[in-house]
């Protein structure tokens, strides 16, 4: 099922049985409300990502160094 998470899993020295942690939620709305970003990408539930890679971010920042006024915003979006 898609309502049930499971993590931190630990196993007991020589196998045979392990412990961990679960969740049971009603409804899928609510999972994606209380889960953490991270554990509903884990699950395979869509999570968007927004906005720039840090790379992209970076390398926007040093273009608008170099120029200065109204350019800023064409260095931004990436135009010469």
């Amino acid at each position: 099922q898609q309502c049930i998470v499971l993590f931190g899993f630990h196993t007991a020295f020589g196998g045979g049985r392990s412990q961990g942690f679960g969740l049971i939620y009603d409804n899928l709305d609510k999972m994606k409300k209380f889960e953490p970003k991270y554990r509903q990408k884990r699950k395979g539930i869509d999570v968007k990502k927004a906005g720039l890679g840090r790379r992209a971010k970076k390398d926007a920042k040093n273009r608008m160094k170099k120029v200065r006024g109204k350019d800023k915003t064409k260095a931004k979006s990436g135009g010469k």
